[in-house]
């Protein structure tokens, strides 16, 4: 990396900052009552925890929403910030585990990176990790990933994923 785009100094290459691992529950608990809601999120939020190896936060409406049937303060779905071990615990996982046991995976597109050089990917089944047993697993939920980074431009940002191991696929194909 050094090399290739020239940076005089190590601490200018780029670093993974954090990875939020996020889902959404909202259809699932939209008009029920706050019991009906805690039995549909409470195996979500064990699962996600199991997951990241980290406490799932519980996110809420801030505002309602009738055409959703959302009332303020209902939970909608879950998020986990993660840094430093954690996130590279999770990161290996996720690439060397989860993201090949993924259906139709043939690698991360290019196009789901920002300007920025950070990842956003998505994950239809969250029974692809294998902290979470598929017999035990009532709701199949899907989970996004955000990966930031501090590169300084897309090229940079996917050339020191593809770097790290991330299976990204050529711009090419």
């Amino acid at each position: 990396m050094m090399e290739k785009f020239g940076y005089k100094n190590p601490m200018a290459v780029p670093r993974i900052k954090k990875a939020v691992i996020n889902t959404s529950f909202g259809k699932l608990v939209s008009g029920k009552t706050s019991e009906e809601q805690k039995k549909v999120y409470s195996p979500i939020l064990d699962d996600l925890t199991s997951i990241c190896g980290q406490k799932a936060v519980l996110t809420r409406a801030k505002k309602s929403i009738a055409g959703f049937k959302v009332r303020q303060g209902m939970p909608l779905g879950a998020i986990v910030t993660l840094r430093g071990g954690k996130m590279y615990d999770f990161l290996e996982r996720l690439i060397n585990i989860a993201l090949p046991c993924s259906r139709d995976f043939q690698g991360i597109n290019p196009k789901s990176f920002d300007k920025r050089g950070n990842l956003s990917l998505a994950i239809r089944e969250s029974i692809v990790f294998p902290e979470v047993s598929p017999e035990k697993v009532k709701t199949i939920f899907g989970i996004e990933i955000t990966i930031t980074t501090n590169a300084k431009s897309k090229e940079e940002g996917i050339n020191f994923l593809k770097t790290m191991g991330f299976p990204i696929k050529d711009a090419g194909k």
